[in-house]
C-alpha cells in the first residue's frame, strides 16, 4: 500500500460540469434509499450481514435514467450515492437497536426515537467523511474495492463496447450462481470441514461467494494475505489452543450439543472473536495516529479556502476537489449536539435510571460528548477499513462493540456506587440500554462513513463534485431514517427477534436471529455482570501491537509487502469463510500479473503495461461478479419477506444438500478459472 498520490484522469474532466443534482435524480435516490434500507434490514436481521448497495443502486439508476431523454454518468453517480446510504444506515441500526428489544427495555420500535437515532447518527457520519475524503482517498490512496467497482460499472455503462459486455456476462453469471445458492438452493453457499486432534478441533471453511472472489482480486495479494492470516490466527491457533488448555466442562458449556466444525464456530463466536475486537481497538488507535497529519492538513487546507472566499478571493480549486466547506461541517456537528442530548434523555429517562438528578444529567451529557468524539474516531477507522477490504467486509459490528464496551465501562465508573447488576436489574438494564443507544449513534455514523467513502471514491473516478455527493448522502440518510422504524416494527411483529416475540404462539423457526444485536446485548450486560472475555481482548491487543512492530520493520527495510494492522484485525474478527475467497482472489491477481509480465518480457514489450492491462481486465470482470451477486442479494429479500422464509424459492429437497455441496464447489472452481483466464487474456 502506497502513501503517495497517484495521478489519474477522471472520466468526466473537471472543466465539464454536467448536471448532477436534478429533480429526477433526487426522487430516484430517495426511493432507492428507502427500498434498499428495508431489504437490507431484513437480510441483516436474518443472517447478520448486509449487501453493499452502491453497485445495485448504480445499475438500477442507469436502467431508469435511460428512460429519460437527458441523463449522464454524474447524475447516475449521484443517485447511487443517495441510495447506498439506505443500506449502510440500515446496517448501523439493525446491529444495535434490536438489542433494546432483547434487553426488554423496548417492547417495540418507537418511531420518533428510532428515526432520531438513525438520522442524527447518519448525518454525523456524512459530516465526518468530509475531512476524511482527502485524507483517505487522495493522501492514503487506499483500494476501496467496491468504490472502484462502482466507478467501473458506471464508466462501462456509459462507454458501452467490450467493457460493458465483460461486466454484463460476469454479472449475469454471478447473479445466476447467487440465485442458485440463496434462492433455489441448488448450489451450496459454503463448504466447511474439521479435524479433531486430541481435545482440539481444527476447522476450515469457505464461502462460495463470487463477490468476495472479486473483492480479493481488486484489493490484491498483500491485503488478501493479511485478511486470511487474521482468520488463521483465530482458527488455526486460537480455537485449538483454547480447547486444549481450557477446562473441558467450560468448553462443553460453550459448544453445547454442537460438534466438529459447528463446535469450532461456537467457540469462535463466543470466545475467540473478542481477540478481533481487541486487535481492532489497537489497530483503530494506530490508524488514527497515522491519519493525524493528513487529516490536519486537509482541515487546514479547507479552512484556508473558506477564509480566502470570505476575503473576496476567487475559489481556484477544481470542481472535482470541492468538498462541503469545513465551517459548515463544524457548525453542523455542533448543531447536532443538542438534539443528540435530547434523544438520550428521551430514550433513557429518569424513571428507568433512578439516580440523583446531578448524576443523571451529567451521564446524559457525557453520553452526548462520547457519541461525538467516538463517532468521529470510529468513522475514521470504518472509512480506513472500507478502503482496505471494502464496505461489505467492513466489520462495523466490531467497531460498535468497541464503542459499547468503552461506554459501558464509563457508565460503570459513573454509576458504580448506585448500581449493582445482580441486585438492581432495572438500573443495570437502563445503563446497558444507554450504552446501546450511544453505540447505535456511533454505529450509524461509522456505517455511513465506510459506505460513503466508497461512493466518494467512485465519484473521484468518474469526475463527480464531492460537495454535491455529500449533499445527496444527507438526503439518502434522511429518507432511510424515516422508513427504518416502521420497517423494524413490521419485521419484529411478523417474525420476532433474537428469541423475543411480540405475542404468544409465534413460530420460532421463522424468527429473525438478529445475531449482531445479540452480541451487542451480551457485551453491554457482560460489563455490568463483570464476566466479559477480557483475556481474549488483551490477547488480540497484544497481537495487534506485534503486527504494528512488524509493519514498521518492513517499512524500514523498504519492502513492497506491508502489514497494515487493521487488515489482520478484520480477518481475526470475521468468520474464516469470508476470508478464504478474498485470499483466492488476491492470489489470482498475483499469478495473472506474473504470467502476463513474463509473456510481455519474452515478446520484448513493457511488462508493467501488460500487468496494468491484466489488472483492468480482471477489474471489470470482478466488478461484474460483485454486481450480479449484490443485485440478486437485494432482489431475493422481497420473496423472502413476503413468504416469511428464506426457503421461499427452494426447488430441491433437504436431501439434495450433498449434491448441492458438490455443485457449489465445482461452480466456484469454474469461476476461479474463468477470472484467471480473463485476466491473462491477450
Amino acid at each position: 500500500m502506497s502513501n503517495s498520490k497517484k495521478k489519474f484522469t477522471p472520466f468526466v474532466s473537471a472543466e465539464d460540469d454536467l448536471p448532477q443534482i436534478t429533480f429526477k435524480a433526487v426522487v430516484l435516490g430517495i426511493l432507492l434509499s428507502a427500498i434498499l434500507a428495508g431489504a437490507n434490514a431484513y437480510l441483516g436481521l436474518k443472517v447478520g450481514m448486509t449487501v453493499s448497495a452502491s453497485i445495485p443502486a448504480a445499475v438500477i439508476s442507469m436502467a431508469v435514467l435511460r428512460l429519460f431523454k437527458h441523463s449522464n454518468i454524474l447524475e447516475n453517480n449521484i443517485v447511487q450515492t443517495a441510495a447506498s446510504a439506505g443500506e449502510s444506515l440500515a446496517a448501523g441500526v439493525i446491529f444495535t437497536l434490536p438489542a433494546l428489544i432483547l434487553l426488554r427495555y423496548w417492547v417495540d420500535f418507537p418511531f420518533l426515537d428510532t428515526m432520531a437515532i438513525a438520522m442524527l447518527g447518519g448525518v454525523l457520519g456524512v459530516l465526518f467523511t468530509i475531512p476524511l475524503r482527502r485524507a483517505l482517498i487522495i493522501e492514503q490512496d487506499l483500494k476501496f474495492p467496491e468504490g472502484v467497482a462502482t466507478g467501473e460499472v458506471l464508466k462501462a455503462g456509459t462507454e458501452g463496447g467490450q467493457g460493458i459486455k465483460q461486466i454484463a456476462w460476469a454479472g449475469l453469471a454471478g447473479a445466476l450462481f447467487k440465485l442458485g445458492q440463496t434462492g433455489l438452493k441448488v448450489f451450496s453457499g459454503a463448504a466447511s470441514g474439521s479435524v479433531t486432534v486430541g481435545r482440539s478441533i481444527f476447522g476450515l471453511g469457505t464461502e462460495l461467494s463470487v463477490a468476495l472472489l472479486g473483492v480479493g482480486y481488486i484489493v490484491g495479494l498483500n491485503i488478501a494475505v493479511l485478511v486470511f492470516a487474521g482468520g488463521l490466527i483465530s482458527w488455526l491457533f486460537g480455537i485449538p489452543l483454547y480447547m486444549a488448555f481450557t477446562d473441558p466442562a467450560e468448553v462443553s458449556a460453550v459448544v453445547g450439543e454442537a460438534s466438529g466444525y459447528s463446535a469450532a464456530l461456537e467457540i469462535w463466536s463466543q470466545k475467540i472473536r473478542y481477540m478481533g475486537v481487541g486487535a481492532m481497538v489497537v489497530g483503530g488507535i494506530w490508524a488514527l495516529i497515522s491519519l493525524a497529519k493528513p487529516l490536519k492538513d486537509g482541515i487546514q487546507s479547507s479552512w484556508k479556502t473558506v477564509q480566502k472566499i470570505r476575503s473576496g478571493e476567487e475559489d481556484t480549486r477544481l470542481r472535482t476537489e470541492r468538498d462541503m466547506p469545513i465551517n459548515y461541517v463544524l457548525w453542523g456537528v455542533a448543531g447536532l449536539a443538542l438534539p443528540i442530548f435530547l434523544v438520550f434523555t428521551q430514550v433513557i429517562d429518569t424513571s428507568h435510571l433512578p439516580v440523583s438528578s446531578g448524576l443523571y444529567w451529567s451521564t446524559m451529557a457525557i453520553g452526548m460528548l462520547f457519541s461525538l468524539i467516538a463517532g468521529f474516531l470510529f468513522a475514521s477507522v470504518a472509512g480506513y477499513m472500507a478502503g482496505l477490504v471494502g464496505s461489505s467486509n467492513n466489520p462495523i459490528s466490531g467497531v460498535t462493540i468497541a464503542t459499547i464496551l468503552a461506554t459501558s465501562l464509563i457508565l460503570l465508573v459513573l454509576l458504580g456506587s448506585q448500581l449493582e447488576f445482580s441486585a438492581d436489574t432495572e438500573r443495570a438494564q437502563a445503563a446497558a440500554a444507554a450504552a446501546i443507544v450511544v453505540g447505535a449513534m456511533v454505529a450509524c455514523a461509522a456505517a455511513i462513513a465506510g459506505d460513503n467513502m466508497q461512493d466518494l471514491k467512485a465519484g473521484q473516478l468518474v469526475g463527480s463534485t464531492p460537495y454535491k455527493q455529500q449533499i445527496m448522502q444527507i438526503i439518502g440518510v434522511v429518507a432511510a431514517a424515516l422508513v427504518i422504524a416502521p420497517i423494524l416494527s413490521l419485521l419484529f411483529n411478523a417474525y420476532g427477534m433474537g428469541g423475543v416475540f411480540p405475542r404468544e404462539g409465534m413460530n420460532p423457526d421463522e424468527m429473525l436471529s438478529a445475531p449482531q444485536a445479540t452480541l451487542m446485548q451480551s457485551v453491554a450486560e457482560g460489563v455490568f455482570a463483570r464476566n466479559l472475555e477480557w483475556n481474549m481482548i488483551w490477547i488480540g491487543s497484544a497481537i495487534a501491537v506485534a503486527i504494528i512492530i512488524l509493519d514498521k520493520f518492513l517499512e524500514k527495510r523498504g519492502t513492497d509487502f506491508q502489514t497494515p494492522v487493521l487488515a489482520v484485525a478484520v480477518g481475526i474478527y470475521l468468520p474464516l469463510e469470508l476470508t478464504v475467497p478474498i485470499f483466492v482472489g488476491g492470489m489470482i491477481a498475483w499469478f495473472a500479473g506474473r504470467v502476463v509480465a513474463k509473456r510481455a518480457k519474452e515478446a520484448g514489450k513493457d511488462p508493467e503495461k501488460a500487468k496494468t492491462k491484466a489488472e483492468n481486465n480482471g477489474l471489470l470482470f470482478s466488478s461484474g461478479l460483485i454486481t450480479g451477486e449484490a443485485l440478486i442479494g437485494i432482489v431475493l429479500a422481497i420473496p423472502f419477506a413476503i413468504q416469511e422464509s428464506t426457503d421461499a424459492l427452494r426447488i430441491v429437497p433437504e436431501s439434495f444438500t450433498p449434491y448441492a455441496n458438490w455443485l457449489g464447489g465445482l461452480a466456484a472452481v469454474f469461476f476461479i478459472i474463468w477470472l484467471y483466464k480473463v485476466a491473462v487474456k491477450k
